[in-house]
């Protein structure tokens, strides 16, 4: 069946070439090093935001990983269970599978993405008090100065189970549900991926390609699971 887009939908090949572009953006620009000069005291060697201050762990880190696990066990009983339950609420099942979907494969494209790219966060690397040279994605270590480990910094892994929320916003057609779940993907995306920032634990680069890998996949499972479209 042929696939009929909402406009969302025709926003994936923008998407494609915006994440190339920030690709490229970053790749030949100083501005990751720029922002988080501002987030990093020399003086005292502290970031912004202490990382073992418990509050804010909770807030900002193990709060919101919690209600990511609790809201894709959520879809999937209501994916699997009676079709009444979904009847009550008003999803769809296919919907409900692109929102499940969505939530699980960002995170895991993103775990990938660390394991491949081999890129260290900023505090562990000198300019911030660390150990290892400052090497963007596409660049290669020094044949002298190769760190002994792998880095696993990027994309930015935390975030992505935020910016995976985005699935949620198929669940109904209005528009101020479609509306209301962007706002909270791109929310929670960038709590959590601030949060990182503020500690040291992510550039910005990071942060705005884990969004856009998002949408992206996000998109992606719209057409495979709901090949008609809103229409189906």
């Amino acid at each position: 069946m042929k696939f009929r887009p909402t406009g969302f939908d025709r926003t994936l090949w923008p998407a494609v070439l915006g994440l190339a572009g920030v690709l490229a953006w970053f790749e030949f620009t100083g501005l990751d090093l720029w922002l988080q000069d501002r987030f990093y005291d020399a003086g005292t060697g502290r970031w912004a935001v202490d990382a073992m201050n418990p509050l804010g762990r909770l807030v900002f880190y193990n709060g919101p990983k919690a209600f990511i696990i609790l809201t894709a066990l959520a879809l999937l009983g209501l994916a699997l269970g009676p079709a009444r339950w979904r009847d009550r609420l008003r999803f769809g099942r296919r919907d409900l599978w692109v929102a499940l979907l969505t939530l699980v494969s960002v995170p895991v494209l993103a775990g990938w993405g660390k394991d491949a790219t081999n890129t260290f966060c900023p505090s562990e690397i000198r300019r911030y008090g660390g150990d290892v040279p400052y090497v963007k994605v596409f660049e290669r270590y020094p044949e002298n100065d190769r760190p002994a480990r792998r880095g696993r910094g990027f994309p930015a892994g935390h975030a992505s189970g935020g910016f995976a929320l985005l699935g949620l916003m198929w669940l109904r057609r209005s528009s101020a549900w479609r509306l209301g779940g962007l706002a909270l993907g791109l929310g929670a995306g960038w709590w959590m991926g601030g949060y990182q920032m503020l500690k040291g634990a992510h550039y910005l680069s990071h942060t705005v390609v884990t969004m856009l890998l998002a949408w992206i996949v996000m998109l992606l499972w719209r057409r495979v699971v709901r090949p008609g479209g809103d229409r189906l």
